[in-house]
């Protein structure tokens, strides 16, 4: 479904100034449709590349995906206020390896095709000497070994917020502690790209609903609650669906607009819609066109799995072994999520969308969090099955866009308390980690391991061990922050994306802040807080 937002002049130069978008941006609403994209800046939309997002909402456990195993206070120290090990039911185990030897990320596959996927319960070597992964995390070494995946730990912001509702906003429109602000992140680079309001297709998610990330009031971005129904009236894709909604576009663009309401504006939009849809028709969303497989006999079974696991029979190795669910790559509840990840990848590869996105839903885990099995490890074999079919589709099945120049980017609003609590899960904390995976990433390096940022003794901003250490820093019980989350994403949209400074400055106002240090890094002006800045990923 299409979302647009009509506002008048007026309002949408003071919802700029309010952002701090400034003159520059406020005065593209002055300029005809046509001659945006000429007058922009940069190579947004022009130079091939693309990004793909999720959002892991309810906040995401960083300290139980990318673990710090070296760390004392993680797995060994006794917290004097109850004589125990702060995560005594969650904390992942090590295995009886040397975790301080260097190298590439280990991949506990399957030694016989029967073996369960998931039999390995002891946390992955990564190899910087320092940190491991979750074993649910196991399918984004291949990923990592290839040198085509970054994970940035301690990541945040100034004054965080705990509020889901407010940390959310806040990394959807990349002004933190700015209630005003009502303009996504993704928004304004396609907006900024000149190519919004004349491209039928810039900025797409795949979800519920449109997210904030993607919402403006000066370009119509896209949505799709269910790939198979995708117009306004919500009509099938068939012949008939489609030449009805057709029908209904034309009619309602035979209406006249006055001046005064924008009405170049709506007659693009109803355009772009049009389009849209018709772009849309000559994509297969369905489950019989989810024929996409590895190119290589999965975790040594006796045959490539399925990259989009949306039925049992297409879930791993189970329809190959009887069957039996031990097979499966991902759970059975992720059926929906992979649905969405697969339309949103669909669309990027056969359309010249630049964005597209999804978000995978119940990361609150206060409760019962699980340790080697329950809710978040099931969440994290999402991410990382996720990840590793992302590498091979774009690689594999490779169209409008490849591996090479597209981003795929997690997201999510906060991490969570270091010490467990009594419901047997953590609370809402602050810093978290992100995923950032692609063709182009800078990753792991044979012989000079890379790719890890903010989670090993050695790192710009170290981390510091033990019951005083980094996980402890704020309030007894906080991971402390090292990376701002502006930083990651202001490197892939001007390194990455191609926006110049000046354009990223307005996409994320804090870079117009000198004493924000988000692309130099140094002590932040807002809180004091000493940051890294742009980690080298792309």
């Amino acid at each position: 479904m299409k979302h647009f937002h009509v506002i008048t002049r007026r309002g949408f130069l003071d919802r700029s100034t309010k952002l701090g978008l400034g003159v520059a941006l406020s005065t593209l609403t002055d300029i005809p449709l046509v001659v945006k994209r000429a007058l922009a800046e940069g190579t947004i939309g022009l130079n091939g590349k693309k990004l793909l997002f999720i959002f892991l909402r309810g906040a995401n456990d960083g300290l139980n995906a990318l673990i710090p195993i070296q760390d004392s206070g993680y797995n060994t120290d006794l917290d004097p206020n109850t004589g125990t090990v702060i995560r005594p039911d969650i904390a992942i185990p090590k295995d009886a390896i040397d975790y301080s030897l260097k190298g590439p990320c280990d991949f506990p596959a399957a030694s016989t095709p029967t073996d369960a996927t998931f039999a390995y319960a002891k946390a992955i070597r990564l190899g910087n000497g320092f940190a491991a992964l979750h074993p649910s995390l196991k399918f984004l070494a291949p990923v990592y070994n290839a040198g085509q995946l970054a994970l940035i730990h301690r990541v945040g912001y100034p004054k965080q917020s705990r509020s889901h509702f407010d940390s959310q906003n806040y990394w959807e429109t990349a002004s933190p502690n700015d209630n005003v602000a009502q303009d996504g992140v993704f928004y304004r680079a396609m907006l900024l790209s000149g190519l919004s309001n004349t491209n039928a297709l810039t900025g797409v998610s795949i979800q519920s609903a449109l997210p904030l990330s993607l919402r403006g009031n000066a370009a119509a971005m896209t949505n799709l609650a269910d790939p198979t129904r995708y117009n306004l009236l919500g009509i099938p894709n068939t012949d008939a669906g489609n030449f009805k909604a057709d029908n209904a576009l034309q009619t309602a663009n035979q209406y006249p607009f006055a001046d005064k309401q924008n009405r170049d504006l709506l007659r693009v939009q109803y355009k772009n819609l049009s389009d849209t849809l018709a772009i849309f028709t000559g994509i297969d969303f369905s489950e019989n066109g989810n024929t996409f497989v590895d190119n290589v006999n999965t975790d040594n079974d006796s045959a490539p799995y399925y990259l989009f696991p949306t039925t049992n029979a297409k879930n791993g190795g189970y329809s190959l072994h009887g069957n039996n669910s031990s097979k499966y790559v991902v759970d059975t509840g992720a059926y929906s999520f992979i649905t969405n990840l697969k339309a949103a990848a669909l669309i990027l590869n056969k359309t010249d969308a630049i964005i597209a996105g999804t978000e995978l839903n119940g990361f609150d885990t206060h409760n019962v969090q699980g340790g080697l099995t329950g809710t978040q490890p099931s969440l994290l074999r999402r991410i990382g099955w996720s990840m590793y079919a992302l590498q091979k589709y774009f690689t594999t099945y490779a169209d409008q866009a490849t591996w090479n120049n597209l981003v795929v980017v997690t997201l999510s609003e906060f991490g969570r308390t270091s010490r467990q609590n009594t419901s047997l899960g953590t609370d809402h904390a602050e810093a978290n980690v992100m995923f950032v995976a692609g063709g182009g990433v800078k990753g792991y390096q044979h012989g000079n391991p890379s790719g890890i940022f903010g989670c090993s003794p050695s790192d710009p901003l170290p981390w510091t061990t033990g019951l005083n250490g980094s996980m402890f820093a704020l309030y007894n019980n906080y991971l402390s922050r090292a990376y701002d989350y502006r930083s990651v994403l202001g490197k892939l949209i001007r390194d990455h994306l191609g926006a110049t400074q000046n354009q990223l400055n307005q996409i994320i106002p804090g870079y117009s802040v000198t004493g924000e240090r988000l692309k130099s890094g140094g002590v932040s002006s807002i809180d004091g807080t000493s940051i890294a800045g742009e980690p080298a990923i792309v």
